[in-house]
């Protein structure tokens, strides 16, 4: 997917929160802004949206000198998961068709999507939990079941600390081990990595691996040769998030994506209105 220009505002903001969380000095915030209105300037808007966003984040590390700003942000949202999946897992199990529940629950761990927004509070994450159960998708479950059936060589792509809980209870659902979890190779916004993969207990379910990149995204140019391998020798790809669409929506795999439409640029490019809750099925090329 393209880079649009309605990015841009998204770009600056998310510089602009990211730069105030890890500092409360103002010089330092407008040097952030400065450098990405520099490199704004120059993009190539043929090239995914995730690979700004990774140059946005490795501007603040720079100029903040911290290497994950977002830390403590995603250990407060694994742990508000982990608070959750009690209830969350007997929600499923209760239900008259876990796998649809647990994917709708999956959606709704989308949410806790720090680049998209400033902050998620704990009663937007609740809120979400409730619509997510009775609101409409767009897309097949049916079809994301029969492919996930004939599979024999999956791979999950994780998106967010906090939202790999809510996977956790969709891969609880489903045939383990023809699945292999990825997380990303280095800490960028709140998306996963290692030690989240830890926290929520999926390392205990199924293997995890890294994708070698820091990207907010899946950029297959800058992913690591065994990830590549794994990539290609999938059956069949699960994508969660936006920032994986974005990078992936033109990749040849047979790949479900799986995420909650969060903005305009999104929702005009998907056909699905903002607030949606989609599995969308991009068959292999």
């Amino acid at each position: 997917m393209q880079t649009y220009h309605d990015c841009i505002p998204c770009f600056l903001k998310q510089a602009l929160n990211a730069a105030r969380l890890a500092t409360s000095d103002t010089a330092v915030h407008e040097h952030v802004l400065r450098r990405v209105l520099s490199d704004t300037a120059d993009l190539n808007f043929n090239q995914p949206p995730p690979l700004m966003g990774q140059r946005i984040h490795q501007i603040i590390r720079e100029a903040t000198g911290s290497a994950d700003p977002y830390d403590s942000v995603k250990k407060h949202y694994n742990q508000l998961g982990m608070a959750l999946y009690p209830d969350l897992k007997k929600t499923v199990g209760q239900s008259d068709n876990p796998l649809e529940t647990a994917i709708r629950l999956s959606i709704a761990g989308n949410i806790i999507d720090l680049g998209a927004a400033e902050s998620v509070d704990e009663a937007e994450v609740t809120s979400v939990i409730e619509q997510s159960l009775t609101q409409a998708l767009e897309g097949s479950i049916s079809a994301f079941q029969n492919a996930m059936a004939k599979a024999e060589n999956i791979l999950f792509l994780g998106d967010n600390a906090g939202e790999i809980v809510f996977d956790r209870l969709l891969i609880e659902t489903l045939q383990r081990d023809h699945i292999t979890y990825v997380v990303r190779g280095g800490p960028v916004i709140n998306d996963a990595t290692r030690s989240d993969a830890e926290f929520s207990g999926m390392t205990e379910l199924v293997d995890v691996i890294d994708n070698g990149t820091n990207a907010p995204g899946t950029l297959l140019d800058q992913c690591s040769g065994a990830f590549k391998k794994a990539f290609d020798n999938a059956d069949l790809v699960v994508a969660k998030g936006q920032g994986n669409f974005e990078s992936l929506s033109d990749a040849d795999p047979h790949i479900f994506f799986i995420f909650k439409v969060k903005c305009p640029v999104i929702a005009a490019h998907t056909g699905c209105p903002t607030g949606s809750m989609v599995i969308h099925e991009k068959p292999a090329k």
